[in-house]
């Protein structure tokens, strides 16, 4: 299988040719673990993890190295600390393993490697010290500063230039800067902050900017150069614009990654995602509404590049979608075929759009009793991290807000239907609404054999 994918740095879309097919490595920049990771954060995790799991078959399993961060070093962190009164490494700690239960939820892989920032501050301080020999950063006033001046094609993944990025600009220019656009590459740490021995002969503690983390960990467990980088397309600029202004001037390369891949933006209902308009959803609650995996569905639903707009009526369309292709694939072989329409839809800068098309089509033959079609639909719903869950316990979810469980409702769908057969129909609506307050609807329908009523339930949405 061919794979073609849109590279932001050329702007186009391109044949991939890893460097080297035997090792095939993609970084991905992961959380701050400062907080519940939100819905935004679940689209690239999910977009990622499906470009992985592309990967692996394309080039096999043992031949793909995955590398997505976790930055446990941040300002954020820092006040989140201050604020619940508790240490850095308890909220990074606790704040992580949210994170890992949460997207394991999502039907995401683990990455072979997982590094933490704070693991790698040693390879930061080496780079601060390359890229001030090589005079692409100074000291001043306790920080090491990247000279943006000093680097020629400063602005090319974003595709603005110096003058556009000055001109946007609009916080206060600290006075130890050479130029406005400088950034920090390690700063002094105030007290109560964590902190480390700083390069450069500064003589007092201090950390990493956020920014050096990442060129640091790519470039530790995956070298000077690799082939893909991936992250939201909010990280462009600056974040992935200084990861390539570091990483190119310390080792002296034309590039840092050779692709550079961005999903769009999410909003919520139409709107853009904030706690000021009360629609800011993190992934831990939504998990209480609604499966992983039609969580996961929902977002493949639109191209990784578009935005994505999050509504509750898409994950329930996802839901049913899912409720039903589980039934299909009950009994289907579970080594069948992936369709061919779904390997040339991933393979196509992962259209998951059309790759649905074509599982869609497997539903409908799959639905007319073709065993081929459903043992296809299943492995390639799975190559997509769907229909990983098996059937029993896909049908034994039930949201959080359910306030019944399932044998007090088969108790009172049997009460109900006592009540209909003697035309107590006072009786048959009250057990009906009592258990919509619940969040439980009943569906009523003929059984076409008996013309009896039988009486099944889903959650009310």
């Amino acid at each position: 299988m061919s794979l073609t994918l849109y590279n932001t740095l050329t702007r186009k879309k391109e044949a991939f040719e890893p460097i080297d097919p035997q090792n095939v490595r993609m970084y991905v920049c992961g959380p701050t673990v400062y907080d519940y990771a939100h819905i935004g954060n679940a689209r690239p995790v999910i977009v990622f993890d499906l470009l992985y799991r592309v990967l692996r078959r394309t080039f096999g399993a043992d031949h793909v190295t995955y590398v997505r961060n976790i930055t446990d070093v941040d300002d954020k962190i820092n006040q989140r600390a201050a604020d619940e009164g508790v240490s850095i490494g308890d909220l990074t700690e606790r704040t992580a393993k949210q994170f890992h239960e949460d997207i394991a939820e999502l039907g995401v892989l683990e990455p072979t490697v997982e590094p933490r920032a704070t693991e790698h501050i040693d390879e930061m301080k080496v780079l601060c010290e390359t890229l001030v020999e090589k005079g692409h950063a100074y000291v001043a006033e306790g920080h090491v500063l990247f000279d943006v001046a000093s680097m020629a094609e400063y602005g090319r993944l974003s595709n603005r230039s110096i003058d556009e990025m000055e001109a946007g600009a609009r916080v206060e220019v600290a006075p130890y800067k050479k130029g406005s656009m400088d950034f920090v590459l390690w700063k002094p740490s105030k007290v109560g902050e964590p902190g480390w021995p700083s390069p450069c002969g500064i003589e007092i503690d201090g950390r990493p900017g956020w920014h050096i983390e990442c060129s640091a960990m790519a470039g530790r467990h995956l070298g000077k150069v690799f082939d893909i980088h991936g992250g939201g397309i909010d990280l462009t600029f600056p974040h992935h614009e200084n990861e390539i202004a570091q990483s190119r001037c310390a080792h002296g390369t034309d590039t840092m990654a050779r692709v550079w891949m961005h999903n769009g933006f999410l909003q919520v209902e139409g709107e853009k995602m904030s706690k000021s308009l009360g629609n800011f959803i993190t992934i831990h609650d939504l998990l209480k509404e609604w499966p992983g995996e039609a969580v996961r569905l929902a977002m493949l639903s639109t191209h990784y590049r578009q935005p994505f707009n999050w509504t509750a009526k898409g994950v329930a369309e996802a839901k049913r979608t899912l409720d039903h292709w589980q039934e299909l694939t009950k009994d289907a072989a579970a080594d069948g075929p992936v369709c061919a329409d779904v390997l040339e839809a991933l393979a196509d800068d992962l259209n998951t759009p059309k790759a649905a098309a074509a599982l869609h089509e497997l539903r409908t033959s799959a639905a007319h009793g073709s065993l081929g079609a459903a043992a296809c639909l299943r492995a390639s719903a799975n190559l997509m991290g769907l229909l990983q869950v098996s059937q029993s316990n896909w049908m034994a979810w039930r949201p959080a807000t359910l306030s019944v469980d399932d044998e007090e409702i088969a108790d009172q769908i049997i009460a109900r239907l006592a009540a209909r057969k003697s035309k107590d129909w006072a009786v048959a609506d009250r057990i009906r609404d009592e258990l919509a307050a619940k969040g439980v609807q009943l569906k009523d329908a003929k059984d076409p054999e008996t013309g009896e009523i039988v009486t099944t339930w889903e959650v009310a949405r």
